[in-house]
């Protein structure tokens, strides 16, 4: 984008619609979202041995779960620098998807 001078000395930013608009790869948003569930899956795994482990059992362990999850969550959007719209089309994609797919519930 250009930057040209305005009457007053300000600095204005000269640009089109098509400009403003984000563009995404899909191709590279799907390697995204795969790697998420790919690195979800990993952390129920372990998180369940974890909690077998420890004998977390019935509301402590699921408590533990969405523990886990938390840290993941966190540590991708760490991975990301924290500018997860670089990434990603929205925060929910990050926070929420993949949370309740590793969730193995038993009666």
């Amino acid at each position: 984008m250009a930057v040209h001078d305005d009457s007053n000395g300000q600095k204005k930013k000269s640009s089109d619609a098509l400009d403003e608009i984000p563009t995404f790869n899909v191709e590279n948003m799907q390697n995204n979202t795969r790697i998420i569930n790919y690195s979800r899956t990993f952390m129920s795994i372990i998180g369940g041995v974890i909690a077998g482990i420890l004998g977390y059992t019935a509301l402590t362990g699921f408590i533990f779960y969405f523990v886990i999850m938390a840290i993941t969550t966190v540590g991708l959007a760490a991975k990301t620098g924290f500018a997860v719209h670089s990434f990603f089309d929205s925060w929910n994609k990050i926070v929420f998807d993949g949370i309740l797919g590793g969730l193995l519930v038993t009666l």
